[in-house]
């Protein structure tokens, strides 16, 4: 399993191929967001919205083998390919590891250039649902023990 700053290095990496072309780069992060996998209409449920979006964005996780696996929609494009770069990004990651990882690569590939201060708070959210779900499931397990 790649490591968080691994699977940074590679969006950036990614992203460098597009040489900073702002219209290259909002098609590409749409087409991330096509290939994400579809999500089961149950789970786009009121309790999976993500606060703070602009975007209807529903996120959902499970916890398997000690490591948190994520689920992500969104009823917009550019909003689900954001939400598909973080999935890649913290899905099969342990709880601690989401928790202390420092993300990087939105300076690195200059996306405050092509989303908007409302899409940057929306990211944040996100970021924030995404380590909610791991303190939770830290604490679970903690309890457990």
């Amino acid at each position: 399993m790649k490591t968080i700053t691994d699977i940074q290095e590679d969006i950036i990496s990614e992203f460098s191929l597009l040489d900073g072309d702002q219209e290259m780069t909002v098609l590409y992060i749409m087409e991330l967001g096509q290939k994400l996998p579809e999500m089961d209409e149950a789970k786009k449920a009121e309790n999976n919205i993500v606060k703070g979006c602009q975007s209807k964005v529903w996120l959902s996780a499970h916890l398997n083998n000690n490591r948190v696996y994520f689920e992500a929609d969104s009823n917009t494009a550019i909003t689900k390919g954001l939400v598909s770069l973080l999935i890649r990004i913290f899905s099969g990651q342990t709880p601690e590891t989401i928790l202390t990882a420092e993300l990087n690569f939105m300076s690195k590939i200059g996306m405050e250039r092509f989303i908007g201060t409302q899409r940057s708070n929306g990211f944040a959210a996100m970021i924030k649902q995404i380590k909610l779900y791991a303190l939770a499931f830290k604490t679970k397990m903690e309890v457990k023990s």
